[in-house]
């Protein structure tokens, strides 16, 4: 056992009740043990009144049978940690409330409206006036404090739009400003502070998050004559463009560029990026992500804590599939118009059934700090996104019309 310099979430409340998740570096003793994992393991991921979610583990039972009934069961797992998110520590974040609002919005005539609950929290920490913001340097690389939670709350807020109201909402407006604040002199929005892996830990996932945001709210982009906000969307475009990737991760992330943005990504990157994953499918239909990066550059910093919890994994030499990368594949594919029928996602579906646990969610180990293992909530929203994608919720839809 040792004491470990470590990093933990902050909530910081910013006046007229508007409440960030900042995910901020501190100086903090933890007790951890030697391949740098919490000693001490939370009672529950989630929990908040009759909410009690367990904590994920690769112990728990895979589903015995894939269908209606264990789809319902993976969205009541994201009902309830968001949920649980909004009422214990209300702040907007890129794990649990984050993929809630940008994914759980689109399912809404397989699974009703999404919570109305989280959508206040959101519109509700939207800063009432839009103030410049002093960027800070660490160690020489320069960010905006706030960045990732105004990133993920205008996001969500603009799917939100998209999926139920279908048109721009004044919180969503209001939100994009604000969001334009934190970008860089080079028009990208920095990544700081470590989170899950792979979420939020490149400029370049980062930026792309933000370029989703101004082409998911309804009629925005195409209505926007603010020539100082045109400038800035020019400049994030222009980096999204011409950024170099800093991993294969970056490098298959190209396919979603091409998605939201075509016009910013060549035939030739396009293709190059789709060989890339493909190259990188395991034999048994999955995909991991710890094949997508060298393990000391998913970051500009990389804590020993991460180093050695990643390391120090039974499979580190040889990453074994999991549930995130296998589901963003299967999304990367369907939106750059892969069919449904093609080897590649069919294996990876097939892979996809036979992962999920009895819980309805999809185990995967975090690799940020092994404790809560929030990656599985994101690779359970992302599961289900893939899912969609391909068309697999329709099961809900016959099994709604054998009950009648």
């Amino acid at each position: 056992m040792k004491l470990q310099a470590s990093m933990i979430n902050v909530s910081v409340r910013l006046g007229a009740g508007n409440t960030f998740c900042l995910a901020t570096t501190i100086v903090c003793l933890m007790i951890v043990n030697a391949n740098g994992q919490n000693s001490s393991k939370p009672p529950f991921q989630y929990e908040s009144g009759d909410i009690r979610v367990t904590l994920p583990s690769a112990d728990e039972p895979r589903v015995k049978a894939f269908g209606a009934e264990s789809l319902k069961a993976a969205v009541k797992y994201l009902e309830d940690g968001a949920l649980s998110w909004v009422r214990e520590k209300s702040c907007v974040n890129c794990h649990t409330t984050g993929p809630y609002m940008t994914e759980r919005t689109a399912w809404n005539r397989h699974f009703g409206p999404p919570s109305q609950e989280v959508l206040a929290n959101f519109a509700n920490s939207v800063p009432k006036m839009i103030k410049p913001i002093k960027e800070t340097d660490k160690s020489g690389h320069k960010y905006f404090p706030g960045t990732f939670s105004s990133v993920w709350r205008c996001l969500g807020l603009a799917e939100w739009d998209r999926h139920v109201t279908r048109t721009t909402s004044p919180h969503t407006e209001q939100a994009l400003r604000d969001m334009f604040e934190h970008q860089s002199a080079s028009g990208a929005f920095v990544s700081h502070g470590e989170v899950e892996i792979p979420h939020i830990t490149t400029d370049f996932e980062l930026s792309l998050q933000a370029a989703r945001a101004i082409t998911a709210a309804p009629g925005w982009l195409s209505s926007l004559k603010d020539p100082a906000m045109l400038e800035r969307v020019e400049k994030l475009k222009n980096w999204l463009r011409t950024a170099q990737p800093k991993n294969d991760f970056d490098l298959v992330l190209k396919l979603q560029l091409a998605h939201y943005l075509p016009e910013l990504v060549t035939s030739a990157q396009r293709d190059a990026a789709m060989s890339l994953l493909s190259q990188k499918q395991h034999a048994d239909g999955g995909w991991s992500t710890r094949d997508m990066s060298p393990v000391n550059d998913w970051h500009f910093e990389m804590s020993t804590t991460v180093l050695n919890l990643i390391k120090s994994l039974p499979d580190a030499d040889s990453p074994t599939s999991d549930a995130y990368m296998t589901s963003l594949a299967i999304v990367l594919m369907r939106q750059n118009d892969v069919p449904v029928s093609d080897d590649r996602i069919q294996r990876g579906l097939a892979w996809l059934k036979q992962e999920q646990r009895e819980s309805g969610r999809w185990w995967m180990h975090s690799l940020y700090r092994g404790n809560y293992h929030y990656i599985t909530y994101i690779a359970t929203a992302e599961a289900m996104k893939a899912l969609d994608l391909c068309g697999e919720l329709a099961v809900l839809d016959s099994h709604k019309t054998a009950k009648q």
